[in-house]
């Protein structure tokens, strides 16, 4: 596996841990559907969690959040409704990013919750097609 890889791995399980360790329950990970991919998905409190997980060795070139581009939200917001049509869940849900930074553990790890919403997202997408 690719040292790249690794780390990602690496990044997810301590996600995974960080989650579990607040009580959130992990639904699933690595959920896939066609082309579109969910890291992990839990439920905090009846509500449905996408989560994204960015690692980085460091954040000397940019934060890790910002690798959530609006292209990549929207990617994410359309395998959320997937998963909720698939596993036909009728309930609130959220979008959050956690990033896990370091080489090896211990990671530094951030939990955005709420990061982004679908309204802020599609809000963007209009902007940006009348060259706002």
């Amino acid at each position: 596996m690719a040292e790249h890889n690794e780390l990602g791995r690496l990044g997810e399980e301590e996600a995974c841990r960080y989650l579990t360790h607040l009580d959130y329950r992990l639904l699933d990970r690595n959920w896939r559907c066609g082309h579109l991919e969910i890291d992990l998905v839990a439920e905090d409190f009846g509500e449905v969690v996408f989560v994204e997980v960015k690692t980085r060795r460091d954040e000397s070139f940019a934060d890790a959040a910002d690798a959530v581009t609006l292209e990549k939200k929207r990617r994410l917001l359309r395998a959320a409704h997937a998963y909720l049509a698939q596993k036909q869940l009728d309930q609130p849900f959220r979008f959050d990013i956690i990033t896990v930074v370091g080489s090896r553990p211990p990671f530094r790890l951030t939990h955005l919750q709420n990061a982004y919403s679908a309204e802020s997202v599609n809000y963007r997408l209009q902007l940006r097609k009348h060259g706002h």
